[in-house]
């Protein structure tokens, strides 16, 4: 089969192009996916890149595990095809199944998430015209959304549905979402929408007429001074912060919110090693939660917010599979609004 091997970390330089991969084969409890489309993730980048570090060294290069990463690999966790052969255990009659992959391949309770398998990390993922899951992780779907717009929900909704909950985000509270014109943010805004919150999100100037059709309440540029603009808005302070950009920004996120305030993240595109005042968090008794991924039951109700039309998904770019590396300079661009998706 056509297949992208990541073959170790580096530049895109990394990423090899082959036509010669041997097709994969369902084991006991497995089915084969004929892939249509596979959504790119930044944990594809990062994982490239080796930019998770350790917990005793920030600069360690390690995949999202922190720990030594095995190659070569296929990456991809974001996939949405139709079952093509299944393995000993799994009825034929799932043959010929549309179905969007779950890409968390844990068993247990939500703490399995820490050490799961993810989907492209630490099994062969969807970068590629066939890949094998366990049938579990298979969702059937019937749904009008095409097989690139099924391919952006996996990890960056369920993500999104995650740190919500792992929040406590309720109607009637106000959060405020970075990175909003990205996957994850995206996602979090329409979700924050659907559970009856006031958005505010943190986007680029030339994003924000998207941002706001998806139906933010406010929208501040990312360049501007974030509680300057809160205050020029009408907003004393926020309930929840959802972010994924950290960085520099880490310090006012946590000013912005209001006492008992809740900061939840799931990313560090801006950096991931911050600084902040400490008095702020214990004086104002804030919350601060960190998330990564999301539950099979985040991904359950991320299919059905699809499902019912509260969740729309955005694909900015498709692309075909032997262009995965431009797929991935443009996704570091961040010229887009959504999702960039491979179609093998």
């Amino acid at each position: 089969m056509r297949a992208v091997l990541l073959t170790r970390h580096g530049g895109p330089d990394a990423l090899e192009y082959r036509e010669d991969v041997p097709d994969p084969e369902p084991g006991p409890g497995e089915v084969r996916i004929r892939v249509r489309a596979a959504a790119l993730n930044n944990t594809d980048l990062w994982t490239r890149e080796g930019a998770y570090g350790a917990p005793d060294d920030p600069d360690a290069v390690h995949g999202w595990r922190r720990e030594a990463f095995v190659f070569p690999r296929i990456q991809g966790a974001d996939v949405a095809g139709g079952i093509d052969a299944v393995g000993p255990g799994v009825p034929a009659t799932r043959i010929g199944e549309r179905v969007l992959v779950d890409p968390m391949l844990y068993d247990g309770d939500e703490r399995a998430l820490v050490d799961t398998d993810y989907l492209g990390s630490e099994r062969d993922g969807g970068f590629a015209e066939l890949v094998t899951v366990p049938a579990a992780n298979a969702h059937a779907v019937r749904s009008d959304l095409d097989d690139a717009e099924l391919a952006s929900l996996p990890t960056a909704a369920t993500t999104a549905m995650r740190m919500l909950g792992r929040a406590g985000l309720a109607a009637g509270e106000t959060v405020l979402v970075t990175g909003a014109s990205g996957g994850v943010g995206s996602a979090a805004v329409q979700i924050a929408k659907d559970r009856g919150a006031v958005v505010v999100a943190v986007a680029g100037a030339a994003k924000h007429e998207a941002i706001r059709a998806l139906g933010a309440d406010v929208v501040v540029d990312r360049e501007a001074d974030l509680l300057g603009a809160l205050h020029a808005a009408g907003i004393d302070s926020v309930d929840v912060v959802a972010d994924v950009v950290a960085g520099p920004s880490f310090g006012a996120l946590l000013r912005a919110l209001a006492p008992l305030g809740r900061y939840v993240v799931a990313g560090a595109i801006a950096g991931p090693v911050v600084e902040t005042d400490l008095r702020t968090i214990y004086l104002r008794q804030l919350t601060v939660v960190g998330s990564s991924f999301g539950t099979h039951a985040d991904f359950a109700a991320v299919v059905d917010l699809a499902a019912r039309g509260a969740l729309r998904p955005l694909v900015a770019g498709r692309y075909p599979l032997a262009e995965l590396g431009r797929a991935q300079a443009d996704f570091v661009a961040k010229g887009f609004v959504g999702k960039l998706v491979v179609l093998p």
